[in-house]
């Protein structure tokens, strides 16, 4: 007597995509965003400017949900790591939003000139 042998088989995984070479920029991008949004309020900037650059990025990345929440992830860390170290407005509060601004200028530029269409 023969048996009938089924194999049942996984579904196949799609590959993970390589990651795109601007990716790293991007993540770091929105954590930046995120630092500015917490030292900015904490200096007396009121409103959610950096919350809504955040928002810009995301709609015009338009990402996946694990990527999404790749983002979010770095905004939040940018934002958190500050609050423990901050409870006011200090002169060095000042001085890490001055190199912040810089920073996400230039890693906005960097991205849009070697990347941008």
């Amino acid at each position: 007597m023969l048996g009938i042998a089924i194999f049942a088989t996984a579904p196949a995984r799609p590959t993970a995509a390589a990651e795109a070479p601007f990716e790293p920029g991007l993540m770091r991008l929105a954590e930046v965003l995120g630092s500015l949004h917490f030292l900015r309020n904490l200096c007396g900037e009121k409103g959610d400017q950096w919350r809504g650059e955040m928002e810009k990025l995301l709609e015009s990345e338009n990402p996946d949900p694990e990527r999404r929440a790749r983002f979010i992830a770095a905004f939040n860390r940018g934002y958190r790591s500050f609050g423990s170290t901050y409870t006011q407005c200090t002169s060095s509060a000042s001085e890490a939003i001055s190199r912040y601004m810089k920073e996400g200028e230039k890693l906005s530029r960097d991205i849009a000139s070697r990347y941008g269409n």
